[in-house]
């Protein structure tokens, strides 16, 4: 079955919300608030929802597979995923397309000569990130995939790491996208427009996901269990889901 794409701005493409794919992928991710999430922020969505369900991990990797196998010889050379949750979805895609997969890595991780994006400011903190010298080059076009777009600042910087090496970025792609951040708008506009031509594909957005996706567990429910206290909390937990 294809999948259902719109144009929802210049550039940016995301899968028809109402397609079945869509909604199934949607509602296998849960989301947590500031309580129960690594970062302060409303929303956290928890790619584990994803990756401990195989019928939707697979659907995840069928709608980019199915994308970029459609364009043909002028689809992307490489893939190159960004640390940590690209890593998630990176390599299956590229296996899938037997072209390589390219690890963009945050900064103290990887080996040999690197080249760095410098400092730059997520919606959680600031970060740097790296890629080996060598591992794309001139001619070279490369899809850039994460879990999610959000303000766009990860993103951006792997755009510049792309460019600083020679190659091309083909297209931008992320599972969830957060519109009311303006993660592809900031892309685009970013330098006068340098990668404005640039296209971002998005799979789900997050009112897609809704509200009845949020998993808090009850008030009171501790962040850290102790592992001899975790079947309890757990038989807590889901008995007050079922209520």
């Amino acid at each position: 079955m294809v999948v259902r794409v719109r144009e929802l701005g210049s550039n940016h493409f995301c899968v028809d919300q109402t397609d079945p794919r869509a909604v199934r992928i949607a509602k296998s991710l849960p989301w947590y608030g500031p309580k129960y999430s690594p970062h302060d922020v409303p929303s956290f969505y928890d790619v584990s929802g994803i990756t401990e369900n195989p019928e939707a991990f697979r659907e995840v990797i069928e709608v980019f597979v199915e994308r970029y196998r459609a364009q043909g010889a002028d689809g992307p050379t490489h893939v190159a995923g960004f640390d940590a949750r690209g890593f998630l979805f990176g390599p299956s895609i590229a296996m899938a397309l037997n072209i390589p997969f390219v690890m963009i890595r945050k900064a103290g991780k990887l080996p040999g000569v690197l080249v760095s994006s410098g400092k730059y400011v997520t919606e959680y903190s600031t970060d740097e990130t790296v890629m080996r010298l060598g591992s794309v080059r001139e001619g070279d076009r490369v899809v850039l995939i994460d879990d999610l777009i959000a303000t766009g600042g990860t993103a951006i910087a792997g755009f510049n790491l792309v460019d600083q090496l020679g190659a091309k970025v083909h297209e931008f792609a992320a599972m969830v996208s957060l519109p009311f951040l303006d993660g592809v708008k900031k892309i685009h506009e970013y330098a006068d427009g340098k990668f404005a031509d640039v296209p971002c594909f998005t799979v789900v957005d997050d009112s897609t996901i809704g509200a009845d996706m949020g998993r808090d567990p009850p008030e009171g429910t501790p962040r850290i269990v102790p592992a001899s206290d975790a079947a309890r909390v757990l038989a807590e937990i889901d008995a007050a889901r079922s209520a």
